[in-house]
């Protein structure tokens, strides 16, 4: 591996142990084995270096959960499937949960992480639709990415902070996905009523 490859490892450990806020560039370069000049000359800054590794941490999850989903695309199987997922998971995906809620909270003292986290989120979006309905990503449309894609990341970032907060309050994936089932039977039933 290269400088560039090792600075984006070394700070996606760097994430993953110590977050967004308290990971500084000597951090970085030492979990990477490189220089504090090559953060600059590969990615300009550390906080665009930390941004690609906290996009590139939500990849690996996104592709690790997508290898394990069952049942149709938009089924209550596959739901539960990613849910019980995420719920498994908490553990080890849980310092990277805990990282976006620093990146969000610290979006205002940083406007240029901002904007390009604002890229990546709807890139997620779109990921989460096609994980979810089995849609490829290039049918997709700006629409679904700020309907249904909004939807999916509400709920996965909201399971994600109950489970960050209490995990013995949180809910497992079936109670979650049982939320959901009568959730959306409540919406119908309503409708069906108004008719």
């Amino acid at each position: 591996m290269g400088h560039r490859e090792d600075l984006l490892e070394g700070a996606k450990k760097c994430l993953t142990e110590k977050g967004f806020v308290r990971t500084t560039a000597r951090d970085i370069v030492s979990a990477s084995g490189t220089n504090l000049a090559s953060i600059g000359y590969h990615y300009g800054s550390k906080d665009a270096l930390l941004t690609k590794a906290f996009i590139a941490l939500i990849e690996e999850w996104g592709q690790g959960r997508q290898a394990g989903l069952e049942g149709a695309g938009g089924s209550l199987e596959r739901l539960r499937a990613l849910w019980d997922g995420v719920v498994a998971e908490h553990d080890a995906a849980g310092p990277v949960w805990a990282a976006s809620l620093e990146v969000a909270l610290s979006r205002d003292q940083k406007p240029e992480l901002k904007s390009m986290l604002a890229a990546s989120q709807l890139e997620g979006r779109r990921g989460l639709i096609a994980m979810m309905t089995g849609t490829p990503e290039e049918q997709l449309t700006e629409r679904d990415e700020r309907t249904l894609g909004a939807v999916y990341q509400a709920l996965l970032n909201g399971l994600m902070v109950q489970w960050l907060f209490d995990p013995a309050s949180a809910p497992s994936g079936e109670e979650f996905t049982e939320g959901l089932r009568r959730l959306a039977q409540g919406i119908a039933d309503a409708e069906r009523a108004a008719r």
